[in-house]
Order: C-alpha cells, then sequence, then structure tokens
C-alpha cells in the first residue's frame, strides 16, 4: 500500500469506509491464507526490501486481570515470561538472521524483546516511544466495566468507529495511532533493506500494521507473544507476509481473552 495513499485517507477521514467496502467474505479468505503461514524460511530478503516480525509482548499482570494498559507500566507475569523465552526460541531456531531488535520502550515490551536479543545474540535491543501502544488517556488501569461507570464520556470515545476522535485525557485516534505506527515501521525499514529485524510492540500497533498492509482490519484477538510478518519496500509498499503466528506456544499457553487493537488495547 502507498504511504502518501494511505495518509490521505486518513486525512480526508475516510479510512472507515474504505475498510467497508473490502467485504467481509474478502477479508475471511485473505485471513485464513495468512493465519496458516509461518515463521519458516530463512531465504535471503531482497535488497530493496525490508523484513520485519513484529512480536506482540508476552501476557502482563493487567491482561490477565483485563485492565487497560495503554502508555501505562505492566509487568510480564509468568505466563507473559514463559510466552517470552518460547517466542525467542523460536525465532533462534528458524535459521533467520537478524540486523537488530527494536522494541517498544515500555517494560512489558522490552523484556520480551530482550530475551529475543539475547537468544537471537543481537547485541542490544533497540528502545523507541514511538513503537508504545496506544495512549488510552483518563481510560488507563481501568477494566472496561470501570471504564463504562467512571469515565463514560472517555469511554464512548474508546469504542466509537469514529478514527479521528481522540480518548479525553490525553489519549489518541485511532488516526494518530495509525500514523504513528506506519512512520514508526517506515523508518526502521529504511535502515534496513535486504535485511530481517524483530520488532517487539502492542495490541493496537499490530491492528494498525494489518489495516496499512491490507486495508481490512485483523479478525480476532492480536495474541500474546504472536508473530508478525510484513515487508517494506524502498518505495514504501507494504506486504503482508503472515499474522497471528501462535506455533511456538502450544505448549505454553496464552492469554485467551488477551486484549489487543483498535478496541482493546494491551
Amino acid at each position: 500500500m502507498d504511504s502518501s495513499g494511505h495518509e490521505q485517507r486518513l486525512a480526508n477521514g475516510e479510512l472507515h469506509a474504505a475498510i467497508a467496502q473490502g467485504g467481509e467474505e474478502q477479508q475471511q479468505q485473505q485471513q485464513q491464507q495468512q493465519q496458516q503461514q509461518h515463521v519458516n524460511s530463512a531465504d535471503a530478503v531482497p535488497s530493496y526490501v525490508a523484513e520485519l516480525l513484529v512480536v506482540r509482548h508476552g501476557e502482563t499482570t493487567w491482561n490477565a486481570a483485563s485492565r487497560l494498559q495503554g502508555h501505562a507500566e505492566s509487568d510480564l507475569n509468568d505466563v507473559g515470561k514463559q510466552q517470552a523465552v518460547a517466542v525467542a526460541d523460536r525465532l533462534a531456531s528458524s535459521g533467520m538472521n537478524f540486523a537488530a531488535v527494536y522494541s517498544s520502550d515500555l517494560r512489558r515490551a522490552a523484556e520480551t524483546a530482550q530475551a529475543i536479543a539475547d537468544r537471537c545474540q543481537c547485541s542490544k535491543v533497540v528502545l523507541q516511544e514511538a513503537l508504545r501502544e496506544r495512549n488510552l488517556g483518563c481510560l488507563q488501569g481501568l477494566t472496561r466495566a470501570e471504564a463504562r461507570m467512571q469515565e463514560p464520556k472517555a469511554y464512548k470515545a474508546f469504542v466509537s468507529s469514529d478514527e479521528t476522535r481522540d480518548i479525553p485525557g490525553g489519549g489518541e485516534s485511532l488516526e494518530q495511532l495509525y500514523i504513528r505506527a506506519q512512520s514508526a515501521m517506515e523508518e526502521i525499514a529504511e535502515k534496513h533493506h535486504g535485511q530481517r529485524v524483530v520488532v517487539v510492540s502492542h495490541g493496537g500497533i499490530l491492528r494498525s500494521l494489518h489495516i496499512i498492509a491490507t486495508g481490512l482490519p485483523s479478525r480476532g484477538k492480536v495474541l500474546n507473544a504472536s508473530i508478525n510478518t510484513f515487508r517494506i519496500s524502498d518505495t514504501k509498499d507494504w506486504t503482508m507476509c503472515s499474522f497471528g503466528d501462535v506455533q511456538h506456544l502450544q505448549d505454553v499457553g496464552y492469554l485467551s481473552s488477551a486484549f489487543g487493537g483498535d478496541q482493546e488495547s494491551g
């Protein structure tokens, strides 16, 4: 998808209509095909493309308690730490070489990223604020039930289909999140043509990337420690190679009610 075209639709407030035009049947077929693909190829990346393996952080204490996280800090729980090790082992055994590991600077992502960097023998994790989850303003730290009762105006903005509507208390609109996510990934890609990198981020970012790459919303939950692969060319054309790969978690278990994305955030 062309970067300037995507941003123009955002500016015109037309993204929601564009998504709707995709059609439910087309979306289901595409999702099924993409989710069947796994991280199993160590083929060379073309010189004009960067391949980004975007990983959602492991489960946190607030995930388990169904609390909205946003930019607020919540640590990995025991399951999340196991998930971080499992995804690190998966990537380390894939036969791929990774030029770098990038991460949101929030602890839950940074800890997941460090496990990956250690196992993949990358020298360090590059922390970037731009890779953070959507800022949920005054809803951060609340359950959905608490948010409805205590912050009704903010909650209505949170669940609104209006991409331009921000959340009171310093929260972001979906439009702002999409633009931030696209810019952050394209800046990383620009540095790594012909290479693979790992990027550890959040559910809301991943749902944004799905829309940017395909023009369609993702279906279902964005699971903790899932691997989601995108390629971005030197002309900023996006391809989604796989989405929601959790093969490595079969023996670990993962949070069935995991948050993530444009309606829930983690």
